[in-house]
Parts: C-alpha cells; structure tokens; sequence
C-alpha cells in the first residue's frame, strides 16, 4: 500500500472501474471494497485484488473506503452520489469524461472532497482496458489536496495529465469523441466505398489498417501540420475533380462529408505550405460544388 493514501472503493466494475482498480492494486494502492449493479461483476473484479471484497450496496462501499470512485456509466453518477450518506473528509470521484464534479455536489454538501479522474483512452473490452489503460493521458479536476493525489494516482499509472475546469468539460470530450470515436466513422465509410468494387468490409479495414497506423506514426513523429499527405496537401484539383465525379456515381450520400471534410483539411494544407492562397481559393471552389445538393 501506497504510504499515507486512503483505502480505495470502486462503485462501478464495468470497464473503467475494473482497469483502475487493478491497475492502482498493481501500483501499490489498496482496493478495500467494490460493489455494481451486476453482482457478479464485483465479484469478479474483488477475485482479482488481494484484500478487496465485493459488497451489495453503494453505501457499504462508502462505509469501508476513504476514497470511492464512482466508475457507473455517466447517467447514473449523480443517482450514486445522491444515494449515499459520506462523510466529511472523504473524497468521491468519478470518471465521466463530459461530466464536470458538480454531478458530486450532493457529496459535497455533506463534507466530501469531490473530484474527476478521467482516461483519454479507448476501451473495447475489460481486457483491453487493462492493458491499454497505463500510459494514458487523464483529466483532473479537484482542489487541493485531493488534485495532487489525483496527479500521484497518474503518474503510479504512468500517464500524463492535464487540469480542467468545470467549463471546459463537454468540449474536452467532444473532442474526445472527433478522434476516437469518428475515427471508426470514417473507416467505415472507407470500407463501404471498397464494397463497390467487391471486397468485403472486413478485408478493406484490414488493408486500410496499415495506412492508419501510418497515420498516426506520423502525427507522432513530425506533427501536423507537416503529417498532412494527399491530394489537398499538394493542391491537386484533378485528383479531386475525380474524386466528386466517382463519388456522385456509386456514393452520392457521401458528397457532402467528403466535401466538408476537404474543406476542413484546406487551412492545415495551407499550414504546411505546399499550396499558397490561390490553390486554397481553387480548392474552396471546388469543394463547395456539391453535385448532390444539385440533383
């Protein structure tokens, strides 16, 4: 156990909750006490730490711990907070992305420290969670004292971190959700153009993956806006023309994302300097002839 840290409860084994809690055990912090809606989820997760024990109720997690996560889904947060009687001195966080600690607020009125402790990180299943959760970048928003054990609990987790305040929230995970989440989007969207010439979308994406890891090496290595490839990045109008008229034929419902998104992706061209202002204007142009709006 970590010196002068509190014993630590989860309310919540799904994803988020199981990864932390075994990964902080692993770390050196004691993981007393987990409950969930799903009884054999808790006990699951309690089989899997040393000292930690499943419980039925919320308010027995708060009883025994002196730090509780609540690690439920986003909807249920305030339910959880609301529900159960803490104490002073105790210190709540949840793990919601979007949600600012004001969901805590009842926690707060009877004396607990409240905060949020979010991973900016992707997690498909409990497994991948646990392998993929060390080394993330987490959110923080507390007050001292309990912003600088959050900040400790990151580095246990060889992550980074970063401090928001209430209001920054809901924009820092839309953000989130852009990268990650319409990502996939997009892939998808790929692997359904492929299908027009016969190959089947589990097959596209895993000749799509390459290009995406590549991708992202980049991103890593030299940043944008010099990541930036392609027919924007060089201000090839021919290639786009191409593009428009292929698209009008076998996927006109995708001509209004392609356009927009080449019309987002023109600022970073102009950024990395392989087009000046009179390709930009030509691109602009180009892309704002939608054949579909036409139709």
């Amino acid at each position: 156990m970590k010196r002068n840290m509190p014993k630590l409860g989860f309310i919540g084994a799904g994803t988020v909750g199981t990864a932390l809690a075994i990964k902080l055990s692993d770390g050196g912090y004691a993981v007393v006490t987990v409950s969930s809606r799903s009884q054999a989820s808790a006990e699951k997760l309690a089989q899997a730490i040393a000292g930690c024990r499943a419980v039925d109720t919320s308010q027995a997690v708060a009883d025994a711990a002196e730090f509780v996560f609540i690690t439920t889904p986003d909807g249920a947060i305030a339910t959880v907070a609301s529900a159960v009687n803490w104490h002073p001195g105790q210190s709540v966080v949840h793990c919601s992305g979007a949600d600012s600690v004001d969901t805590l607020e009842p926690a707060k009125k009877l004396g607990a420290k409240v905060g949020a402790f979010h991973p900016l990180q992707t997690f498909a299943s409990v497994e991948q969670a646990i392998d993929n959760i060390s080394g993330s970048t987490f959110t923080l928003e507390a007050e001292q004292p309990l912003l600088d054990t959050l900040k400790e609990m990151a580095r246990t987790l060889d992550g980074n971190f970063i401090e928001l305040a209430a209001g920054d929230k809901v924009l820092y995970h839309a953000a989130a959700v852009i990268a990650c989440n319409y990502l996939v989007t997009l892939v998808k969207l790929a692997t359904d153009l492929w299908q027009t010439f016969g190959v089947e979308p589990d097959r596209a994406a895993r000749a799509l993956l390459p290009l995406l890891q590549g991708t992202i090496a980049n991103i890593d290595k030299v940043g944008i806006p010099k990541c930036l490839t392609g027919p924007i990045a060089r201000g090839d109008t021919g290639t786009i023309r191409k593009h428009l008229d292929a698209l009008q034929k076998a996927a006109p419902t995708l001509l209004p994302t392609y356009c927009e998104l080449g019309r987002q992706t023109i600022p970073i061209a102009l950024a990395k300097g392989r087009i000046d202002r009179r390709q930009a204007e030509e691109l602009q142009t180009l892309l704002k002839h939608n054949p579909a709006r036409e139709a």
